[in-house]
């Protein structure tokens, strides 16, 4: 099964959980959250080279920045949806 580009979607979408997830707790400071994406998405980047078959890296640096990319737009993509629903929260 060839996950291809979906993986990146994939650590994508995980990283967007995780972030509402800081969010809900109030124990994390909305500053921190981008931060924790990006985190979390450049472990599961390298986590998704050694077991996605046609994830788009095959070093550990690629691997890490596109998880890195892929979390962060998680941010992007919840920034986003409260600036066009007109959401100030």
């Amino acid at each position: 099964m060839d996950f291809g580009i979906a993986g990146v979607a994939a650590i994508t979408v995980i990283c967007y959980l995780i972030g509402m997830g800081c969010k809900a707790s109030s124990k994390v400071k909305d500053e921190v959250i981008p931060v924790t994406c990006g985190v979390a998405g450049a472990a599961l980047g390298v986590v998704g080279m050694y077991t996605m078959p046609g994830f788009p890296a095959s070093d550990v640096v690629n691997a890490v920045a596109i998880g890195i990319v892929s979390g962060l737009a998680a941010t992007g993509v919840n920034q986003m949806v409260k600036q066009l629903g007109g959401n100030k929260a």
